[in-house]
């Protein structure tokens, strides 16, 4: 399992009636993105040190879908 910043990592319940969690990937204890994470998590908003097990799974932010690149001909801001 490999892990950016910004990425969520969602807990399936193994149990009927358990609630799924989620959170997002705050902090990278290694480079190659190999666990454990530190993740704020979406129901009270601290921060943990976590170690997935077979029930988590991330879902990957990808950095270049906020950014998109001007079209070819587009004018800069200051050549209007």
């Amino acid at each position: 399992m490999r892990a950016s910043t910004g990425d969520r990592i969602i807990v399936e319940s193994t149990r009927p009636g358990a609630v799924r969690r989620d959170g997002e990937i705050v902090g990278l204890h290694h480079e190659d993105g190999s666990p454990p994470y530190d993740v704020r998590w979406s129901d009270n908003d601290r921060i943990t040190e976590y170690f997935p097990g077979p029930d988590a799974r991330i879902h990957h932010y990808r950095h270049q879908d906020t950014y998109r690149e001007p079209a070819p001909n587009a004018l800069p801001d200051n050549e209007t």
